[in-house]
C-alpha cells in the first residue's frame, strides 16, 4: 500500500476511534464538540431543506458524490428522499433557475451543495443563495476573483481538488512507460471548468521535463464517453502511429478511448486517467488503464452539504473560521496496478463511516492561486 493511502486510512481510523470513544463515554456532541458524528450532533435538519445541485448522476463519479450528500442525511435521522436532487443538466441557466426555484419554495430556508456547472456561474449563485437567505457551498468551479469571505457567511465554503498536481503525477508516469518519447494526446473536460483547466496544465508541466515527448494535440471531449470515443478516433485519422499515450481528464472519456482503440485493434497503449471510478479502477488491475486519480467523490459530496447545513442551523459561523476552511482541497491518492487491490479493498468495496462533524479531517489544505 503507498505511503499516501497508508496516512488517508489511518486518519479515518482515528475518526472511527473518536466515535466509538464518545459514545462509550456517553458524551453528547455538546460536551464534546466535533467528535460526534453520523447525525449525533442533529437530531433532523432543525426546519432548514438540504438540496444538491449537479449536473447530472449518470457517472460513477456524481452519483458518489450524491451518494454522499445522501449519506450525510441520513446520518440526521432522515431518508435520502428528503435531500431535493436539482439536476442542471449541463447548463448554467438552469442551475441558476432550480436554485432559485427551490430557495422560493422554501422561503429561502435552504441548505445547499452546488457544482455550479461552470466557473462563472457560482457567483450569481451564491449571490442569489446569500440574498434569500439561505446557505451554500459550492464545489469545483468558482472563479478565482470569488471568495466565500467576500459574500458572507452564507456562501459557506468551496472546495475542490486540486487537480494540477495528481495529474502531472499521472502524466510522468505515462511518459516514463512510453520510455520518455513520442507523441501524446490529451481529452480535456468542459473548458471553463477549473478542473478541466488544472489537469491540463498538470500534462504541460510533466512535459518541460521530457523533452522526447511531443504533445500532438489537446482537445475537450465534454468529460464524455461518447464524444470522447469520436475525438480519439479523430487523433487517430490525423496522427496514426505517431500516438505513443493518452492523457485524459476523467475516468468517462478514457473509457471512449479505449473503445476507440479496440475498433482500431490497438492494445496496450498506455492511459492515464482521473476520478479513480469502480469501473476504472477495476481497468487498472486488468492493465488496460496505466493509472487513474482518486479524489473520494463520497467524502466531497457528504461534506459540502454537510457544512452548508450545519452553518445554516448555527453550528458554527464561517467568518469564524480561517479561510483555509472555506476553501481548501480534498484528498487525491494516484491509483495505480501496484496498489488497486488494496485500494479498491478499502474504498470500493466498502464506504468508510465518515463523522460528519470532522469538518476538515480530511482536507488538503488551503486553495492556492497562481
Amino acid at each position: 500500500m503507498s505511503t499516501f493511502i497508508k496516512d488517508f486510512v489511518e486518519r479515518e481510523k482515528i475518526n472511527r476511534r473518536n466515535f466509538l470513544f464518545a459514545s462509550a463515554a456517553g458524551l453528547t456532541a455538546t460536551a464534546v464538540p466535533g467528535i460526534l458524528g453520523r447525525g449525533a450532533a442533529f437530531a433532523d435538519a432543525g426546519g432548514w431543506s438540504l438540496a444538491w445541485s449537479y449536473r447530472d448522476r449518470a457517472s460513477a463519479y456524481w452519483n458518489a458524490i450524491v451518494s454522499g450528500g445522501e449519506a450525510y442525511v441520513e446520518s440526521l435521522g432522515l431518508t435520502k428522499e428528503d435531500m431535493t436532487n436539482l439536476i442542471n443538466e449541463g447548463s448554467s441557466e438552469k442551475s441558476l433557475a432550480d436554485i432559485k426555484a427551490f430557495l422560493a419554495k422554501n422561503a429561502g430556508k435552504g441548505a445547499i451543495a452546488s457544482d455550479p456547472n461552470d466557473s462563472p456561474n457560482a457567483r450569481p449563485v451564491v449571490e442569489a443563495v446569500r440574498d434569500a437567505g439561505g446557505y451554500v457551498s459550492t464545489i469545483w468551479n468558482k472563479t478565482d476573483d470569488l471568495h466565500p469571505w467576500d459574500i458572507g457567511d452564507n456562501y459557506v465554503a468551496h472546495l475542490s481538488w486540486s487537480g494540477e498536481k495528481p495529474s502531472e503525477d499521472a502524466a510522468r508516469l505515462l511518459f516514463e512507460k512510453m520510455g520518455g518519447e513520442g507523441g501524446v494526446v490529451h481529452l480535456g473536460g468542459i473548458p471553463a471548468n477549473i478542473p478541466a483547466v488544472e489537469r491540463l496544465n498538470g500534462l504541460k508541466n510533466a512535459l518541460k521535463d521530457f523533452p522526447n515527448i511531443e504533445l500532438l494535440d489537446e482537445q475537450s471531449a465534454d468529460w464524455d464517453t461518447n464524444k470522447a470515443a469520436e475525438l480519439m478516433s479523430s487523433y487517430l485519422t490525423r496522427y496514426g502511429d505517431k500516438i505513443k499515450g493518452v492523457h485524459c481528464a476523467n475516468d468517462n472519456m478514457a473509457y471512449g478511448v479505449i473503445e476507440a482503440l479496440k475498433a482500431e485493434g490497438i492494445t496496450g497503449m498506455p492511459i492515464t486517467a482521473f476520478d479513480g471510478n469502480p469501473e476504472a479502477v477495476d481497468l487498472v488491475m486488468k492493465g488496460e488503464l496505466l493509472a487513474t486519480v482518486f479524489t473520494n467523490p463520497h467524502w466531497g459530496g457528504g461534506i459540502a452539504l454537510a457544512l452548508a447545513h450545519q452553518a445554516a442551523i448555527g453550528a458554527f459561523k464561517p467568518s469564524e473560521e480561517p479561510n483555509e476552511h472555506r476553501e481548501f482541497y480534498g484528498p487525491s491518492i494516484l491509483v495505480t496496478q501496484a496498489d488497486a487491490e488494496e485500494f479498491k479493498k478499502t474504498y470500493l468495496d466498502a464506504t468508510p463511516t465518515y463523522d460528519w462533524t470532522d469538518r476538515w479531517g480530511l482536507s488538503a489544505g488551503g486553495i492556492v492561486y497562481k
